[in-house]
């Protein structure tokens, strides 16, 4: 399978329930019924909480302005509820929480761009990182990767076969069989899901 390539740009902008901010959906597997994994951009323009999503395993990644701190409030197997605080600008790394938790957004310094991974948690495992610079990894399953190229662009290779990826753009695909995978980055994000 080849590369799926989804620019930024490209992808139409749906406005929150709550008039908080627009999501741009880059890409959704598979693309009928229920969905397994999502991955997303949002423009969060105001404080106030996230959607829930139960049943799902959320990753959220600054990508632009100053940051966010996210309240996660979660419940225990016992009833007790529990929170935690969490402090994420374009240097932290991906939080990774339960989307069905209720969850309050308070923007640091003004509005904020952010990357969203949400997968189902029959589909995991999955992981998200932030990369600068160089990185190297091999694939030894049936995976589904994509890189996210921030704001400069993004040299990926599998095996032999090289692809160049500009700033605000997606590239994802599902590798059959085990593989090497370089990634040269100023400013990007990894990610793996289970195919």
């Amino acid at each position: 399978m080849s590369w799926h390539v989804i620019h930024l740009a490209d992808a139409p902008a749906a406005p929150w329930r709550n008039g908080g901010g627009v999501t741009r959906e880059l890409a959704v597997w598979p693309a009928q019924g229920e969905w397994a994994w999502r991955m997303s951009v949002a423009e969060v323009g105001a404080s106030g909480p996230f959607s829930r999503f139960d049943g799902i395993t959320r990753w959220f990644a600054v990508l632009r302005g100053a940051g966010v701190v996210l309240n996660v409030r979660t419940a225990s197997d016992s009833g007790e509820a529990g929170a935690s605080e969490h402090r994420l600008t374009v240097v932290d790394a991906p939080l990774c929480f339960d989307g069905g938790a209720v969850t309050d957004c308070r923007l640091i310094d003004g509005p904020t761009q952010d990357f969203n991974l949400m997968v189902r948690n029959s589909s995991l495992p999955a992981r998200m990182h932030r990369l600068r610079g160089d990185f190297q990894t091999v694939v030894v399953a049936t995976k589904t990767i994509a890189v996210y190229a921030i704001d400069s662009g993004v040299s990926a290779r599998i095996d032999a076969e090289n692809i160049d990826v500009p700033a605000s753009t997606l590239v994802w695909r599902t590798l059959k069989e085990s593989a090497t995978v370089e990634v040269r980055a100023r400013h990007a994000l990894w990610m793996e899901v289970s195919a």
